[in-house]
């Protein structure tokens, strides 16, 4: 069996989002013929943890840790925060409407002197370590996942060192994320993001994207690049044996991070509308909200005095949190109003899809987003400034509630091509073409 080092940052017991593409990829890689090896920090900066994820790493996986040094430390005394408190990607000012002189010093230090990123110390000592275990292990590719996208340093130092062929794979972009404009970056350092960019694009034998935007995205910044997409998926097994609950109220689940970007407005107006007019079909709803929730949207719930039918839960393991959506009545994503808002699809929107029930998805008209909803049954899209749109779709599926009638089930299998086990595959036979043009 061919042998693949895995590079990457996540890793249980790391919850969230990011850990869950490797995790599962290392689960069934070996079913196609790959045995993964994970290499990956002993002592993280964990945003949310979740020991239940260990139940999928195989037995037979080998997972090599070794210590990296941080800058949070600095980070939490600069800022006055608690030692113990948790650091969340993604929430550039956490939590506060307006940023204080130290956030503003904070995020021009992260952008300007952490480059790629504050995992940048763990480059030199990672590499180093993996070039002396290569001495005695044999691998026939490396892939790299990133963000963090000094996992992309490390890698293109050691398959540059022994000739490996390597993947670059990309959960998110690089310098066309949705927080890069907010780094108060200098020109010096702008460049220098997007000269590592096109280094790792052009140097990598192959680059992988989670979204059909994104790699053309790649496409357009390094033309020289091999770039192929696979998406994130859902497992099948953990929908096993996860029965859906019956509710005396209409379930809406949001299940993620919500920053400012993704503050649904348009949602809480036609919330609000149906509060004024139809009383009746609001008193059985129940909004939930489950993750790490931004300040401005909680504030937004006030605002619009829909306390009564809006919860707000913290982060909650992934098994969990997969029960969750079986039991809801309707699955909510909403897409960021960023740069890259097109080619934005979080994870969780297939798992949402997994789980059978239907979805409405807020983003805007023409992204990847309504491109996923529109290839599976029962699912919904509304764009960007459509209260009366959501609004009359809310009404339906309220309707249909009061009625007692089941909304529309999935039909089919379409929904298939998005299981883990088949994009692990689908990356299995990438790395053997890959392997093979080396």
């Amino acid at each position: 069996m061919k042998k693949v080092l895995i590079i990457t940052y996540y890793w249980p017991p790391s919850g969230g989002g990011g850990v869950q593409r490797w995790l599962k990829m290392q689960k069934y890689l070996a079913d196609f013929g790959w045995e993964p090896i994970i290499f990956t920090p002993s002592n993280p900066e964990i945003g949310a943890e979740d020991h239940a994820l260990t139940s999928d790493i195989r037995s037979e996986t080998k997972v090599i840790k070794v210590p990296i040094w941080e800058p949070y430390t600095w980070y939490k005394k600069f800022t006055g925060k608690d030692q113990d408190t948790k650091v969340y990607n993604g929430f550039m000012n956490e939590g506060h409407k307006k940023e204080s002189v130290t956030q503003k010093m904070s995020k021009f230090i992260r952008g300007n002197f952490f480059i790629p990123d504050a995992r940048r110390f763990w480059i030199k000592p990672a590499s180093k370590y993996l070039i002396q275990f290569l001495k005695k292990e044999k691998i026939d590719a490396i892939i790299s996942t990133g963000p963090p996208h000094s996992m992309h340093m490390i890698a293109m130092k050691v398959a540059a060192h022994y000739k490996i062929p390597w993947i670059a794979d990309f959960r998110d972009p690089w310098t066309r994320i949705d927080i890069y404009d907010k780094l108060r970056l200098t020109p010096i350092a702008d460049w220098y993001h997007h000269y590592l960019e096109k280094k790792v694009l052009s140097n990598a034998d192959h680059v992988v994207a989670v979204t059909w935007t994104m790699g053309d995205e790649f496409k357009e910044i390094c033309p020289s690049a091999q770039v192929s997409v696979i998406t994130n998926g859902f497992d099948e097994a953990d929908f096993q044996n996860n029965e859906k609950m019956q509710h005396s109220r209409f379930v809406i689940s949001y299940l993620g991070s919500m920053n400012a970007d993704r503050n649904p407005s348009d949602l809480w107006k036609a919330i609000q509308q149906i509060k004024e007019n139809h009383f009746d079909l609001y008193q059985y709803l129940d909004l939930q909200l489950i993750g790490q929730i931004d300040a401005e949207v909680i504030q937004s719930v006030k605002d619009y005095q829909l306390d009564e039918v809006v919860t707000f839960r913290s982060f909650i393991p992934h098994n969990e949190a997969i029960t969750s959506m079986v039991s809801s009545d309707l699955l909510l994503i909403i897409i960021n109003k960023s740069i890259n808002q097109s080619g934005i699809l979080p994870g969780k929107m297939y798992e949402y899809i997994g789980s059978g029930n239907p979805i409405l998805c807020i983003g805007p008209k023409g992204c990847d987003a309504e491109k996923l909803m529109n290839s599976i049954d029962s699912n919904y899209f509304a764009p960007y400034d459509s209260v009366d749109i959501i609004l009359e779709r809310l009404l339906v599926y309220l309707q249909t509630f009061k009625n007692i009638t089941a909304l529309t089930a999935r039909v089919g299998d379409q929904h298939l091509k998005y299981s883990r086990r088949l994009l692990a595959r689908d990356y299995a036979q990438l790395l053997n073409q890959v392997v093979d043009q080396s």
